[in-house]
């Protein structure tokens, strides 16, 4: 079955501070996937930063293996090191901006916009908080909104990041051209700091499949790799290659990855793909997973998306994969979370329903050659 590649949820957030970054980030950034994970963490820290400069430096730790893993259960980690600070109206601004770079990657977009406003209200310089509001502009389709970020972005200083802000928000409205030539020249610039080629080779890669250029996609996201591997950039480039049908290549790609919702997601539909049945006990996993999340009384809506992709690739149920799609299509509009609405309401046979995305996707703006062949004909 074919579809676009993860975008994460939570895009771009580009971080100047410790790690990683949307593609291994120049040490930085988180967009947080979406999911639950069965393996050891490493062992919790015994005591809580006492000052804001060690919350800071923990809480970005913990970010940073988030991102790296695509584990998102290390975000609770990153909170406890912020609890002193949490949601207090006098937390300095960069404890602020860490917050809400946890309340967005857990989905939390609403609560993660209000922090920082709080922010830039009390730090209008503040970088990091710029680039992410950028990032959450983009995961709610408000192009405009964002390139107004990655401005103020460069209004303080941070020429390379705003760049890349604005070039990754312009691609996604058609302009892969000069993203492509943009990116390239950044790499250029980067060229001695292999954690910075590899987030703008990550961030190239994505705009080149949103081109239709396969083939190019397909080098950008192996060079980012190798020069730094990044959870967020395999899961990308293993949905690229199951919708090219290159599954066993795809699971060589998450070989080395945690066993993350989306992690086993992608296996599952490479192994089925191929048909070897191991698909089906990680299938049970993932359905057992999203029950004793019911169970203790979460939310399942910060999982909508890994949801709606089971019930599509894997139950065979495309109503109820179109009920949570429709669901997560409320909370984000990344290129992935428009293919599956499509998808699903397609295959459920809501028709009315299916020409109300159509037309939601045409009002938005986004420019992606995977979803031509809905964006071409009865759009309006």
């Amino acid at each position: 079955m074919k579809k676009p590649h993860h975008c994460v949820c939570v895009a771009l957030c580009l971080v100047l501070w410790a790690g990683t970054a949307l593609a291994a980030l120049p040490q930085d950034l988180p967009p947080g996937l979406d999911a639950d994970v069965v393996e050891r963490l490493p062992e919790r820290v015994s005591a809580a930063p006492a000052t804001p400069q060690a919350a800071a430096a923990t809480a970005r730790r913990w970010i940073t293996l988030s991102r790296e893993t695509a584990d998102p259960r290390y975000l609770g980690r990153a909170q406890a090191a912020l609890a002193r600070w949490w949601g207090q109206s006098d937390a300095p601004a960069d404890l602020l901006v860490l917050q809400a770079t946890v309340e967005q990657g857990r989905h939390e977009f609403s609560a993660a916009r209000a922090t920082l406003e709080r922010a830039l209200q009390t730090n209008p310089a503040q970088v990091q908080g710029w680039l992410t509001l950028a990032t959450l502009e983009r995961v709610a389709a408000r192009y405009e909104a964002a390139e107004a970020a990655c401005r103020n972005v460069a209004r303080h200083g941070a020429a390379l990041y705003a760049t890349a802000c604005l070039l990754e928000t312009r691609s996604l409205q058609g302009q892969h051209d000069a993203a492509r030539n943009g990116f390239t020249a950044l790499r250029q610039q980067v060229a001695g700091d292999a954690a910075q080629r590899a987030w703008i080779g990550s961030l190239l890669a994505e705009s080149e499949e949103r081109a239709g250029r396969d083939d190019a996609a397909d080098a950008a996201y192996r060079r980012s790799l190798a020069d730094a591997p990044d959870g967020y950039t395999a899961l990308a480039y293993a949905d690229q290659l199951l919708r090219r049908n290159r599954a066993s290549a795809a699971l060589e790609v998450l070989r080395h990855q945690p066993d993350s919702d989306s992690v086993l997601l992608r296996r599952a539909q490479a192994l089925r793909l191929m048909g070897d049945a191991a698909w089906q006990p990680l299938v049970r996993d993932l359905e057992a997973r999203f029950a004793a999340i019911a169970a203790r009384g979460e939310g399942l809506d910060a999982h909508a998306r890994e949801r709606a992709l089971l019930a599509l690739w894997l139950q065979g149920q495309p109503a109820a994969a179109w009920k949570a799609a429709r669901t997560n299509l409320a909370l984000q509009k990344e290129p992935l979370d428009w293919w599956l609405a499509l998808q699903t309401s397609e295959q459920s046979g809501d028709a009315a329903a299916h020409q109300a995305v159509r037309q939601a996707l045409q009002q938005a703006g986004l420019q992606d050659l995977r979803l031509a062949r809905w964006q071409t004909r009865g759009a309006q």
